[in-house]
């Protein structure tokens, strides 16, 4: 228990000094490529999610999901590719396949689907190479280039938000 307690301020202190140097990345062209990053703690509804967002016009080939679970249990089958607190090293870098296949993916659009602050999900949002990244303003704002006020239960609202936002912004 202590060891966790210990390895959670590391994690937070990289996390810390590496939010002073975040770049603002531009998207220019039209989004195509989607990653979705969700913590199934708070948010069971994977599949409906997806369906919205392709009910609003994404591709179902072009959506990559990677899910976050507090503990992973022996034997547990999983739709989506999962990602645990145990994949994250002392300094912060990711061991499963899963989470690095998905960090260093270029997407077009990154949502980050959670709203409580946790380490790994901070982490794997920042780390990844996501030309746009749009979330939750319950999250720190350094983040997300595009934050929406809402809770994880109205998944619908949030769809819609995002997609007003990204037809405002020539992003659709």
């Amino acid at each position: 228990m202590f060891i966790k307690y210990i390895k959670e301020l590391s994690l937070k202190k990289i996390l810390k000094s590496t939010l002073k140097n975040v770049k603002t990345a531009v998207l220019n062209s039209q989004v195509s490529s989607v990653g979705v990053l969700i913590d199934e703690t708070y948010f069971n509804q994977k599949n409906d999610l997806i369906n919205e967002l392709i009910n609003s016009g994404l591709k179902r080939d072009n959506i990559k999901i990677l899910v976050y679970k507090d503990k992973i249990k022996k034997n547990e089958a999983f739709s989506f590719p999962v990602f645990s607190r145990k994949d994250l090293n002392w300094k912060g870098d990711f061991s499963s396949n899963h989470a690095i296949d998905f960090v260093n993916t270029e997407f077009d659009l990154l949502i980050s689907y959670y709203d409580l602050e946790k380490t790994p999900l901070l982490l794997m949002t920042h780390r990844s190479k996501a030309l746009f990244k749009a979330g939750f303003s319950t999250i720190d704002k350094r983040l997300n280039h595009l934050l929406i006020n809402t809770n994880v239960e109205n998944y619908k609202v949030f769809v819609h938000e995002l997609f007003r936002y990204l037809k405002i912004l020539n992003k659709i």
